[in-house]
C-alpha cells in the first residue's frame, strides 16, 4: 500500500435512497364520506367501500415508418362502486322514484381520506352528478351475520379541493 494515500471513511448511508415510511400509508378505514341528494346531504356512515376510477379512451393512430400504433387519448369515462351495509333506503328510494316518475336521481359524493398518523395529509375528492347503475331492492339471507348492499354507479367528473402533501422522500 503506498504511503502517501489517505482513506476517507465514507458514510454509506449518504448514497442509500430514501424510501417511504410505513406510517405514510393510508389506512383505509380513516376517511369519511358524505353524499349529497337533492340538496340533503347524508353522512355515509354505513359504508364499508368505495372506489371510484377514471378510464381513458384512446384511438390507435397509425404513424407511417412504424409497424406499432400509437395510442391518443380522446375522451374519458368515470365509474365506481359502492358497498355498504343494507339499513338505508336513501338509493332505493331514487331507483323506486326512477320507476315511478321516469325522473333520473342525480347526486355527489365526497371522500375524504385522512389518516392522521400519516404526513400527507388529506385528501378530498368530490363525485359530481352521480347516477347509480341499479342496486339490490330486498334482501334476505338466513346463513348472513349482516347483510350487505351495493351499487355500481357513473359520475360526470370529478373535483379535488384537497390534496395529499407531497412526501420528503419524492422529493
Amino acid at each position: 500500500m503506498d504511503k502517501n494515500k489517505t482513506l476517507i471513511p465514507l458514510d454509506l448511508q449518504y448514497f442509500a435512497e430514501a424510501t417511504m415510511h410505513s406510517r405514510d400509508a393510508i389506512h383505509g378505514a380513516q376517511g369519511i364520506a358524505w353524499v349529497t341528494i337533492e340538496g340533503n346531504r347524508y353522512k355515509f356512515a354505513q359504508l364499508i367501500n368505495l372506489e371510484a376510477r377514471s378510464e381513458k379512451t384512446k384511438t390507435k393512430i397509425p404513424i407511417m415508418g412504424q409497424v406499432a400504433k400509437g395510442n391518443k387519448a380522446t375522451g374519458v369515462e368515470y365509474s365506481g362502486s359502492a358497498t355498504f351495509y343494507f339499513n338505508t333506503s336513501i338509493f332505493r328510494k331514487m331507483l323506486k322514484h326512477y320507476q315511478d316518475t321516469g325522473e333520473d336521481t342525480y347526486f355527489d359524493i365526497q371522500v375524504t381520506n385522512e389518516d392522521g398518523s400519516s404526513q400527507v395529509g388529506r385528501q378530498t375528492t368530490i363525485l359530481v352528478d352521480c347516477n347509480i347503475d341499479g342496486g339490490i331492492v330486498a334482501s334476505l339471507d338466513a346463513d348472513a351475520e349482516y347483510l350487505e348492499d351495493s351499487f355500481d354507479f357513473t359520475f360526470e367528473r370529478f373535483e379535488m379541493p384537497e390534496e395529499f402533501t407531497i412526501l420528503p422522500e419524492m422529493l
